[in-house]
């Protein structure tokens, strides 16, 4: 693995239909303004996670970085990538936190589901570099990959409402008529930056509202500063430790629901590596197996230690095809200062300190947009909905993920995302293996799937 880089050209700017490699790099001047345009552009997304779930920021951000760090080293220094806060730990997280007591949330207990998590994609990335990832293809074709993605972000509509006006369980002071009317400030001023701005404001477009409605929200009085005053500017990261599967036994009653995010990562990592080599023209796909290790090390860390699951961001894919900038050195860079920030207790504070409304306004946007990706992995994969095995394989799991219906086995429950999941799967195989049986021909396409984005 080589840890140092050619200079570009004269490293000062890169020429015209010119890119840069990940083993190149510009002048370390503007390498470490590349590097800390990747944290601009990770930083919205990946505080939403714990802004949502109650989880540190500082801790996210710490195992962000530290995780970006890693998987660097793991594949070698050959792929450019920022792990920031995967989204679809948010539902199986929420049902972790509301299993248990409601008024004392147990963040340990849903560290448990990250951090089994990241040892299943550490051991399927192992597999991947092994044996390739024709397998994976074969069990979740598209028509599976999709609905499963998509059913994660729909299964968090219903959580919307309490993030609008806030749940009179914890916010008992807020205005409700208030706060709406800063979540809809929140959502419009997202709307309008998206079609106004194009390039990384554009892509921004999610983190630059929540900016506009958190300050119209604290000129209405809703935003609460007592705890960033109080905060102090330097300090270790808010670490939490991992539940204990073997001194409470009902933890393993949480893996149904974190299972199907397993999925998730696969299709975002597997979409990244494609990405990245159409982008500089090579054919990266050897380096599956190891982002996926490198992914599955990353989020047992973070399990661990009481930040949140990471995945590969799209927002940095967008600012490398807006810059033609794919150095892993300014992505060196970056998680270096993830992991710097992340001493500030203050940085904390501030997202905490932001109100129902303005995450209302927010989430109702977010939510829909991580299930259009598991519609957008239809649509690259041109999924034909004339086909009876695809309307159902993808009808049927929908709806079992957005009402969140629920069985539990003993001590095992299984809530609408693992329901989903196992409907997906298993109505597709039948119905398949049914048809062949009948002499029918199924055609699968195979799965083309990318990044995590929310652009």
């Amino acid at each position: 693995m080589a840890m140092t880089w050619k200079q570009h050209g004269d490293g000062t700017h890169v020429a015209p239909e010119a890119i840069v490699l990940p083993e190149e790099r510009l002048g370390w001047g503007r390498t470490i303004g590349f590097g800390a345009q990747h944290v601009i552009a990770m930083f919205g997304a990946t505080f939403l996670v714990p802004l949502i779930t109650g989880f540190s920021p500082t801790a996210t951000l710490f195992f962000s970085g530290l995780g970006t760090l890693l998987f660097l080293l793991i594949t070698g220094n050959r792929l450019p990538s920022y792990l920031g806060s995967s989204f679809a730990f948010i539902a199986p997280i929420m049902a972790a936190l509301a299993s248990g007591d409601p008024a004392n949330p147990d963040l340990g207990r849903a560290s448990f589901g990250i951090l089994a998590i990241g040892v299943l994609m550490a051991i399927v990335g192992v597999i991947v570099n092994v044996y390739g990832s024709g397998w994976i293809n074969a069990l979740m074709p598209p028509v599976v990959m999709g609905g499963v993605v998509a059913l994660i972000g729909f299964n968090l509509a219903p959580a919307v409402k309490n993030n609008w006006i806030g749940d009179p369980a914890n916010h008992p002071d807020v205005d409700q008529g208030l706060s709406s009317t800063v979540a809809l400030v929140t959502i419009a001023a997202i709307l309008l930056i998206t079609v106004l701005f194009r390039g990384l404001i554009g892509r921004l477009s999610i983190v630059l509202g929540l900016v506009v409605g958190y300050i119209v929200a604290a000129i209405t009085g809703l935003v609460d500063f007592s705890g960033v005053r109080q905060a102090a500017w330097f300090g270790l990261p808010e670490f939490h430790a991992v539940g204990n599967p073997f001194a409470d036994p009902s933890l393993w009653g949480l893996l149904p629901a974190f299972l199907p995010v397993v999925l998730v990562l696969i299709a975002e990592n597997v979409g990244h590596v494609k990405s990245v080599g159409l982008m500089i023209d090579r054919d990266m796909d050897a380096l599956t197996g190891r982002a996926l290790l490198a992914d599955g090390v990353s989020t047992i860390l973070a399990g661990f230690g009481g930040g949140s699951g990471t995945t590969t961001y799209g927002e940095n894919i967008g600012v490398m095809a807006a810059t033609r900038v794919y150095s892993t050195a300014a992505y060196w860079v970056a998680g270096v200062i993830a992991v710097l920030l992340s001493f500030s207790p203050k940085v904390g504070a501030v997202i905490f300190s932001v109100p129902p409304g303005v995450l209302g306004g927010v989430t109702v946007a977010l939510y829909g947009l991580i299930g259009l990706i598991g519609v957008k992995i239809w649509i690259d994969n041109k999924v034909d909905f004339s086909k009876p095995i695809n309307q159902f394989s993808a009808a049927v799991p929908l709806i079992v993920g957005i009402a969140d219906f629920s069985l539990q086995i003993g001590n095992v429950i299984f809530n609408g995302i693992a329901l989903g999941t196992i409907a997906a799967v298993v109505i597709y195989h039948v119905m398949r293996g049914l048809a062949k049986m009948r002499g029918g021909h199924v055609q699968v396409a195979d799965p083309v799937v990318t990044s995590e984005s929310r652009d």
